[in-house]
């Protein structure tokens, strides 16, 4: 007869390890990603309804404006005392603009500049004027409509 290559020793070493890798392969693990935190919640407005409000009426330079993106407004202040608002999305192929400076709201992305009394083109490659949007002054807040 012949002799078995195989020992006692081998055929336990090597149940062994498929016992080992049979266990691994059962195991699961929770490959789902955690959910993310909750957001915190809004303030309660206040009496003045700063909670809600835009920007203060000082923080907008007359002859200039800011820009909000998150609500897609840009709030402008052509003279003093009056406010204007309009969309933030440039009309050329619609970037956020990026700012207003020397009496533009400015598009960063290709260069279009809009006049900050009525949103008009004044440089393009824009040629659509930005749409006026609502917005409500009361005292010194600035309030979307």
């Amino acid at each position: 007869m012949p002799h078995s290559a195989l020992t006692r020793r081998a055929v336990v070493t090597g149940s062994a390890g498929a016992c080992a890798a049979a266990l691994c392969a059962c195991t699961t693990y929770d490959a789902r990603p955690s959910p993310p935190p909750a957001p915190a919640p809004p303030p309660p407005p206040d009496a003045t309804g700063a909670a809600d409000a835009l920007a203060r009426t000082a923080d907008i330079p007359v002859g200039g404006g800011a820009v909000f993106p998150d609500r897609d407004l840009v709030v402008t202040q052509p003279v003093a005392g009056e406010f204007r608002a309009f969309s933030a999305t440039c009309t050329h192929q619609g970037c956020t603009v990026g700012e207003v400076s020397d009496g533009a709201i400015v598009c960063t992305c290709h260069g279009s500049r809009f006049a900050v009394e009525d949103g008009a083109v004044v440089e393009g490659p824009a040629e659509t004027p930005l749409p006026e949007r609502g917005i409500e002054v009361d005292g010194e807040q600035i309030l979307p409509a």
